[in-house]
């Protein structure tokens, strides 16, 4: 790992070049006219350390991670690399690089900008934005399964998946904007169709995708201007999809996982300062757990943590070092090296950081999950 100081450097120089980035490169939280800074937020908070960081490489341009389990119980964390179209695997215990998976182009097997990422089973399923779609791999092989949704998908950028009616659903975001430069947010009356939800089967053992719901709330309070970061939680029938856009209001907005509709709540309105990001679900058995959601500063990230049940703000962590995360990964079962399961942030476009599960609850008074 390099020296901390170029670890926290880092972050502000890429910032000072943000107005340099391409169009095309650009996402939807790198058109702000300012770069915030926890440093100067003044958010209450704790410090816990990562338990590693991987090797940086700034040319993959990291983006989001999913873990998976083998069946001889190694762990690993799957990330999507926008720059490098494809994905890169490490080791979820070490952070170790093991293999670089796929290439450039529009074929099954290969990636255009591929941005989140979710696993269900032995299945990964990977967003591309510049291919408009989702694709289905299997584990541990990364065969292709099936990609789906570029008959609709007009910007898609990150998703939230289950096991359901024996296949898989899918919820997808679509961040379609206007203009030449694609940043303009549509009027309101145009953002019905901010996500999709997709129904995965197998038939005669082959994979296949039916389009079920096209939803997206176009009133003002309920409205998602920039979208990407979905996760739900099924128990309490609950959708958390974060709000971008910084103009309107950073924050979570809770909508109904049954039927697609605004709820009428939001979450951390006001604490989020930066920009509301990737979304994690420690769901325990007992019914309770932990959200946690990221709040993308550049210099170092801040990680604020809701009941479960009440969605109450509970407290916020920051590590040493992980700064500009995009896409996060709670892994709630244990194993002997997170015995309490493990949190992974991406770390400033270049690396993936891990936080033991044991040092979060402690720092924030939390107690243990059993999953």
């Amino acid at each position: 790992m390099p020296p901390r100081l170029t670890l926290l450097a880092l972050p502000c120089l890429l910032a000072a070049c943000a107005t340099d980035i391409p169009t095309a490169d650009r996402e939807p939280d790198e058109a702000a006219s300012h770069e915030p800074m926890l440093a100067t937020a003044g958010l209450p908070h704790v410090v816990v350390r990562e338990a590693f960081v991987t090797a940086s490489t700034p040319a993959d341009n990291l983006d989001s991670p999913a873990s998976w389990t083998a069946p001889d119980g190694r762990r690993w964390v799957i990330t999507t690399a926008k720059k490098g179209n494809a994905l890169v695997v490490f080791d979820g215990d070490t952070g170790k690089r093991l293999r670089t998976v796929g290439r450039t182009g529009r074929g099954l097997g290969e990636f255009d900008r591929p941005n989140g990422i979710a696993v269900v089973g032995d299945v990964a399923l990977v967003v591309e934005r510049d291919n408009h779609r989702v694709q289905a791999l299997s584990l541990p092989d990364f065969a292709p399964l099936l990609a789906f949704g570029d008959a609709e998908l007009r910007k898609p950028y990150g998703l939230w998946a289950r096991a359901k009616d024996g296949g898989i659903e899918v919820i997808a975001s679509d961040n379609y904007m206007l203009g030449a430069d694609e940043e303009t947010v549509p009027p309101l009356a145009d953002l019905g169709q901010r996500y999709r939800r997709y129904q995965l089967s197998q038939a005669g053992g082959r994979w296949q995708a039916a389009l079920v719901q096209t939803f997206g709330e176009t009133t003002p309070a309920g409205a998602i201007r920039i979208a990407e970061s979905a996760w739900a939680d099924p128990a309490n029938d609950r959708l958390l999809l974060s709000e971008e856009d910084v103009a309107s209001g950073t924050r979570l907005r809770e909508y109904r996982l049954s039927d697609g509709r605004y709820a009428g709540r939001d979450i951390g309105a006001g604490l989020f300062r930066a920009q509301a990001e990737g979304i994690a679900l420690m769901a325990c058995a007992d019914g309770g757990g932990y959200w946690i959601a990221t709040d993308q500063f550049k210099d170092r990230s801040l990680f604020h943590v809701f009941d479960r049940r009440t969605l109450a703000h509970l407290g916020a962590f920051a590590g040493a070092v992980t700064a500009n995360t995009d896409g996060i990964w709670l892994e709630q079962r244990g194993n002997a090296r997170f015995p309490q399961g493990v949190f992974y942030a991406l770390h400033d476009d270049q690396a993936v950081a891990a936080f033991d599960m044991r040092d979060v609850g402690k720092a924030l008074g939390l107690a243990a999950c059993a999953p």
